[in-house]
């Protein structure tokens, strides 16, 4: 802790982060304003030690503040971020003169809000009332669901893919599972998602969940994997939508093999209807179980000559293989509006010079994506009306039509 004068550990409830509070004045007087005397200050190494503590499990928040000084330290400042998510801590960042992909970077890691420094009025209070609102919003997520041994469902398996970084996968991937979950008006199927991405999958991020280090014992020994080990590796989201999250801990995409994969996937579609999984970008000795697996493959990609080359190199390796390509739906993210002719016309020969088809048309969500889509909710929940969310719900629809017909027939 700092030496300034401290409460009581056991009634803080929220500690500002920083190089030197004393920089940030105004955030001392409206910390003091919102909590009174039941906060503390800490150092950025200082988080890190104090999020070992039993004391830190009384935070509800931490208040990160930054400015342009701290730019070359972003690495420590994501640690920071993702060390407070791991352990249910909310942060808010408080940023002076930091550029945007600096706080874009911060964003992305997992704060769930920002306030520009100098504060605003009364606006770092109304953060701190927005993020204790979704947590009373939120059910904590509840671990070990209990899985039946004797289920014998045959779940459909989709997979999201991107061929390049900031495609949308994970936003399609998560979306499309909250929206099968919460299809039917009485009877919803039960949905599975598994992040594969064992390096930087988002999932949790995405769904503020925590990560915890069952998901790496299990990873390691999936031979000794039965149903109860499977079930205490998923958290659930607001009772609907069962999660396995990334490992705590950054792991080679080796950890596993195809065979892990298969075990994994076949203890999976055995207790779910839909099993969504949020793959890595890289293509790796699994990837070919995976794709064996799916009924469904959607590959993201967007308008730009990074994408077309990914998709490219993509198509030729698993041709290459001969591996089934045919299960690949190409998804475009932030397609052309429906009056932009020219951007229609980008697309159709992008996908005419690759030899594939783009089935998918995704739509740009704007700034509730961009800022809000990786904070904790759904679209479905945060903005309903939103064009991505309204395209992603229809895919869901559709896909849940598709596969009840054809449980039907047989």
């Amino acid at each position: 802790m700092s030496t300034m004068p401290q409460p009581d550990t056991s009634l803080i409830v929220a500690c500002t982060v920083s190089r030197d509070v004393q920089n940030f004045d105004l955030l001392i007087e409206d910390m003091e304003l919102a909590l009174g005397e039941s906060w503390g200050d800490l150092g950025f190494a200082e988080a890190l030690a104090f999020f070992e503590q039993p004391e830190s499990q009384a935070l509800e928040f931490i208040a990160l503040a930054i400015d342009e000084s701290d730019e070359d330290n972003l690495a420590l400042m994501g640690e920071i971020i993702t060390q407070a998510k791991a352990r249910n801590i909310k942060v808010i960042l408080i940023a002076e003169d930091v550029t945007p992909a600096s706080l874009h970077s911060l964003l992305r890691q997992g704060a769930d809000e920002f306030v520009p420094y100098p504060l605003p009025e009364n606006e770092l209070g109304e953060a701190i009332e927005r993020v204790r609102a979704a947590d009373a919003a939120l059910p904590a997520a509840s671990a070990a669901p209990t899985l039946q041994s004797d289920s014998q469902k045959e779940g459909a398996v989709i997979v999201v893919h991107g061929l390049a970084g900031g495609t949308g996968a994970t936003t399609l991937g998560v979306n499309l599972a909250w929206e099968l979950a919460t299809a039917g008006k009485e009877d919803s199927p039960s949905v599975c998602m598994l992040d594969l991405d064992f390096q930087y999958g988002a999932v949790a991020t995405f769904l503020d969940l925590p990560r915890r280090e069952v998901v790496y014992d299990m990873l390691s020994d999936t031979e000794g994997m039965d149903d109860e080990i499977f079930g205490q590796c998923l958290l659930t989201f607001q009772e609907n939508l069962q999660v396995l999250t990334a490992p705590m801990e950054m792991l080679p995409l080796d950890i596993i093999g195809a065979e892990d994969v298969n075990r994994i996937l076949e203890m999976a579609r055995r207790h779910f209807d839909y099993v969504v999984i949020d793959m890595p970008s890289t293509l790796v000795s699994w990837s070919e179980a995976v794709l064996n697996a799916a009924h469904v493959y959607f590959a993201t990609v967007e308008l730009d000559m990074r994408c077309a080359q990914n998709t490219l190199r993509f198509k030729r390796a698993l041709q290459s293989e001969e591996l089934p390509v045919e299960k690949l739906r190409y998804v475009m993210n932030r397609a052309p509006k429906f009056t932009d002719l020219n951007g229609k016309s980008r697309v159709k020969r992008m996908a005419e010079s690759l030899g594939i088809s783009i089935d998918v048309h995704m739509p740009d969500g704007g700034k509730p994506i961009t800022q809000g889509a990786d904070h904790g909710l759904p679209l479905a929940i945060s903005a309903p009306k939103n064009p991505l969310r309204r395209e992603i719900a229809k895919l869901a629809n559709s896909i849940h039509e598709l596969n009840t017909n054809d449980v039907k027939a047989a």
